[in-house]
């Protein structure tokens, strides 16, 4: 772990680590296969939290609790989506809109869970040295997930707020690598959006009488 952990280069001053390069690159990884409605963007997303609980265990405590959670929704992934894979159109899993319903339930249960890891954070200072960027990175991560679990367009909205606060953060706590990856999220982001709202129209078309199934 510590060669892991280990400088891998220097890219525009910034010093590259080989742990938070190679679980950034799976993290990239993983949300490409989400794009792709792939099961296997879990056991990615999962190697991708191990790798950088490990680079971020001796120093941002709080931030290596947070690929903890990740391992663990990811876990949760894999199970709701290998339950739906079948019901998409090609064989994938349907995508689809959230209800306002969910909505709102996400929206506050973001609210509720910023405000408090945040307080928990500043409550132990040892946990984050950004508390509310950081609470606010932890919890948006966790709902981006949940609404990738459920098939819900509205988990690319969620990463592309979650990139808007982790890219600077993660340039500002040395963690350059992770700041570069972050802006191609953004872009992985923009098609995966568009690519899942299409096919949430598809897959929610109904079937007309008559016509194969």
């Amino acid at each position: 772990m510590n060669r892991l952990n280990s400088e891998a280069f220097v890219l525009f001053d910034q010093h590259i680590l080989w742990s938070d390069m190679i679980g950034n690159i799976f993290g990239l990884i993983a949300l490409a296969l989400g794009w792709r409605r792939s099961i296997w963007s879990w056991p990615v997303q999962f190697l991708s939290g191990l790798v950088l609980f490990g680079a971020f265990y001796s120093h941002l405590t709080g931030s290596a609790g947070k690929q903890v959670v990740v391992m663990t929704v990811a876990g949760w992934g894999w199970w709701q989506w290998n339950r739906r894979r079948h019901q998409g159109e090609d064989g994938q899993i349907s995508v689809r809109f959230a209800t306002w319903r969910e909505r709102a339930a996400m929206l506050a249960a973001a609210a509720a869970g910023t405000v408090a890891v945040a307080l928990l954070f500043k409550a132990y200072p040892s946990l984050s040295w950004d508390p509310w960027p950081d609470a606010y990175i932890f919890v948006g991560t966790v709902v981006a997930m949940y609404a990738q679990a459920r098939g819900m367009v509205e988990f690319w909205f969620a990463w592309l707020l979650v990139d808007l606060v982790g890219v600077p953060l993660n340039f500002a706590n040395g963690y350059a690598f992770s700041g570069f990856v972050y802006v191609i999220y953004g872009a992985l982001v923009l098609w995966g959006m568009r690519d899942w709202w299409l096919r949430s129209r598809r897959d929610s078309r109904p079937v007309l009488e008559g016509a194969p199934a």
